[in-house]
């Protein structure tokens, strides 16, 4: 008799109903992924993800958006704001639902987007803050809660079927 086991990847968490956060997932944790029934996955790191995965994403039909390549050269430097801009806009259409957000690890990039996500949500910047160190660890890097911090949530565009949490 085997049982199935549900690994969620590096750095997972639910952001909203639907709409999920994590890090590059391997072979162990497609059994969970596929239980989440994702429609979108929003890649934020500048290399592409490896090919197990991505032969994942092409049998489970999951619409990958890759916006990394919009992102910086060197891995080191922060998200760009066109790519915040770019999935705050695959987040906010309730089309793309189930979603997750990824990068490599789930800190530094996917937790900017997600500190830009609070921002909007009007969230106080300590909780934001909060939030962004409990999964990028001891990692923490200023540069992204400066990011987040300046960031002008009047450069969103909110559709007009937007989530219901916004």
């Amino acid at each position: 008799m085997s049982s199935q086991h549900f690994i969620p990847p590096v750095n997972y968490g639910m952001i909203e109903e639907d709409l999920y956060r994590s890090g590059q997932p391997n072979e162990l944790n497609f059994p969970f992924l596929e239980k989440l029934g994702l429609k979108t996955i929003a890649w934020l790191a500048p290399e592409e993800p490896n090919q197990r995965f991505l032969d994942f994403i092409d049998d489970q039909e999951i619409q990958l958006h890759h916006l990394g390549v919009v992102s910086a050269v060197n891995a080191w430097d922060p998200i760009t704001e066109e790519a915040v801009l770019q999935a705050l806009d695959l987040i906010l259409n309730p089309r793309n639902y189930p979603m997750m957000i990824m990068c490599n690890l789930g800190r530094h990039r996917t937790g900017t987007i997600v500190g830009c996500l609070r921002k909007l949500q009007r969230w106080n910047l300590t909780a934001i803050f909060e939030e962004y160190r409990r999964y990028a660890g001891p990692k923490v890097r200023l540069l992204n809660e400066q990011f987040i911090e300046l960031f002008d949530t009047d450069l969103v565009r909110i559709p007009t079927s937007k989530p219901c949490w916004l």
